[in-house]
């Protein structure tokens, strides 16, 4: 296990080839958690993510003769590009193998960053195999995305810059992937102030640090699609798994629709662009998973990188669970006025009409009749309810779509 002398040695390393990031205060996070919230941003750090910090510790820990060599990593994206562009700052020749299903924005970055990229199996446990075979065959470094000490001491120096920047902090929330990060940040805090609380976050769907602590060692699970893909590791890592047991006070899950609607909370009203894994801390507390209250409290944004086609698909996700987006059909006479009659309607409710499609034929619809169907920009769920009963109440059949 590392020690927090070890993250301030990586730290006096790094200082000059990160940002110190900000820790910015939310006023609608700490409404809906009933906490004094604190946003660490490392969303906004080089290559997107906290990665960059071990990677470069790590790579700077290296012998002149094995950068010469080059590394290799595995990776679902953010270590791929940190451990991409340290190395190229660094000269150093880099290859990442990454899951055939990473985003397209991740894969083109760390080619960006002069990476070559091999797209290899369905997770990242598939990628991580291959990448160690590989590193068997070419001699080259493997750079472990998690399991590795200086990879550790590397994303620790989070946990200092929270220290400094919050000397009172109360509990620290992290999302948890193998651990390293986690590991790492509470090595810093509890060396320290071990009254600081430090709660692990996971998508429900992927649930292998919690299931490891259950069973009291490192564990390999079957995990479900999740949008937490940063955070989708099958099994957290030996060195982290150690650290999370003595520091970590507790571990919670995160459903799909909790990051999805958190993810779509901060961008409207932080105007932050988050990826999955650095949007479950916060969901955790806004759906109040931990049971504290009134504290001060940081919640790790760990990572922004998200290809936009997808984060359109969230927005819409999002809009719909948070009752904000409403489709439906119902059969009127097909007459002049019946439709303004129905849009008249939605107006007094103010309901704003998205889309209208009129089907004069179908299986369902007679001689004399159209089967309308409309999407609706709603506020909430309880407007729908509304929209939907008066509708009713004035004569239409409605069915839901979607």
């Amino acid at each position: 296990m590392i020690s927090k002398a070890d993250v301030q040695k990586a730290r006096e390393k790094i200082k000059d080839m990160i940002h110190e990031t900000p820790l910015d205060f939310s006023y609608t996070f700490s409404e809906m958690a009933n906490n004094s919230v604190y946003l660490k941003l490392e969303n906004l750090q080089k290559t997107g993510s906290f990665k960059v910090r071990g990677a470069y510790n790590k790579l700077l820990s290296m012998t002149e003769k094995e950068r010469e060599k080059g590394v290799i990593a595995a990776s679902a994206g953010n270590h791929a590009q940190g451990v991409a562009y340290a190395s190229r700052l660094m000269k150093i020749p880099c290859t990442i193998v990454m899951p055939e299903g990473a985003p397209l924005s991740k894969v083109q970055a760390t080619r960006g960053y002069g990476a070559k990229v091999e797209l290899i199996g369905e997770s990242f446990n598939d990628a991580l195999d291959y990448a160690q075979v590989l590193q068997q065959k070419t001699g080259v470094s493997f750079i472990h995305a998690f399991d590795d000490d200086a990879i550790i001491a590397g994303q620790g120096t989070v946990g200092l810059e929270i220290l400094e920047q919050l000397p009172d902090v109360e509990a620290v929330i992290c999302p948890i992937g193998g651990g390293g990060l986690i590991a790492g940040i509470a090595t810093a805090i509890k060396e320290k102030k071990p009254e600081v609380k430090i709660y692990g976050i996971q998508a429900c769907a992927c649930p292998s640090a919690q299931k490891s602590i259950d069973e009291q060692k490192p564990t390999m699970i079957e995990a479900s699609p999740t949008m937490a893909d940063g955070i989708a590791v099958k099994k957290p890592g030996e060195r982290n798994f150690a650290t999370i047991q003595k520091y970590v006070d507790d571990i919670y899950c995160v459903e799909e629709t909790e990051i999805a609607r958190t993810m779509l909370t901060l961008l409207e009203r932080s105007k932050l662009l988050v990826e999955g894994s650095g949007a479950c801390a916060l969901a955790a507390l806004s759906y109040h998973k931990i049971p504290i209250k009134e504290k001060k409290v940081v919640a790790l944004v760990s990572g922004g990188n998200v290809d936009i086609s997808f984060m359109s698909k969230i927005i819409e996700y999002g809009l719909l669970e948070g009752g904000r987006y409403f489709s439906f059909h119902t059969l009127i006479k097909d007459q002049p006025g019946n439709l303004q009659r129905v849009l008249k309607l939605l107006a007094d409710l103010e309901a704003n009409v998205l889309n209208i499609n009129q089907q004069r034929v179908g299986v369902k619809v007679f001689p004399g009749q159209t089967l309308l169907q409309l999407s609706l920009e709603t506020k909430d769920h309880a407007h729908i309810e509304t929209v939907i009963a008066t509708l009713e109440e004035h004569g239409y059949k409605i069915t839901v779509v979607g």
